[in-house]
């Protein structure tokens, strides 16, 4: 008999142990679907925004924000280098996350996609500056809502900043969308409210 009770409470924890092992499941999953995605949690603001597969605009945004902080270094490609400019970021981010393998200069980039104006812009197009009294002398991947992500000038760090500053707003010269040569699917999200933008940067870089 008490053998029997033994092997019926050994078979009760069993059971409650599973239930909570799958309530805890539950929970991380429903945490998980909950918090926001790397690009949400950047583009704020925004009311809609595009992401896509793991396969295109959403690697574009990881690849990204994973470089956020880099010191900017005329002529660097990568975190390696000791620093990258701004073509340099775009290049590595487009090449890491689709395989493109993007011209060097921001000028050459200009060259390269669909062309687009500014109230055409949408996630992960290349928004382009004159700031070197030159066209096309500066480049940035746009993150919507008027916000975009670069590598500014020496004494800089990749960073998010928004083109609606007066000083990029008189400097811009156009978008470049490439995102349809890699075929990337897109979906809508949802975005969190605003948060305040990082103060400008008055020099960029040539490259």
């Amino acid at each position: 008999m008490i053998r029997k009770s033994l092997i019926i409470l050994s078979l009760l924890a069993l059971h409650g142990a599973a239930l909570h092992a799958q309530e805890v499941k539950q929970d991380a999953t429903q945490t998980q679907a909950t918090e926001p995605s790397r690009l949400q949690r950047y583009v704020l603001g925004a009311k809609e925004v595009l992401t896509a597969s793991k396969s295109g605009l959403e690697n574009i945004f990881d690849e990204g924000f994973a470089l956020l902080g880099v010191k900017y270094r005329l002529g660097g490609n990568s975190p390696e280098d000791g620093g990258i400019d701004c073509s340099g970021l775009v290049r590595k981010v487009f090449g890491d996350a689709l395989g493109m393998n993007l011209p060097r200069t921001a000028a050459e980039m200009a060259k390269v996609g669909d062309r687009i104006n500014k109230e055409e812009l949408k996630p992960g197009d290349l928004v382009f500056f004159n700031t070197m009294r030159r066209a096309f002398s500066h480049v940035g991947i746009y993150l919507g809502e008027d916000k975009f992500l670069h590598s500014p000038s020496k004494g800089g760090v990749v960073r998010v900043e928004r083109m609606d500053n007066s000083y990029w707003t008189k400097r811009f010269n156009g978008g470049r969308r490439l995102i349809s040569e890699a075929q990337a699917a897109e979906a809508s999200a949802v975005a969190e409210p605003p948060v305040p933008a990082s103060d400008p940067q008055k020099r960029s870089a040539t490259r």
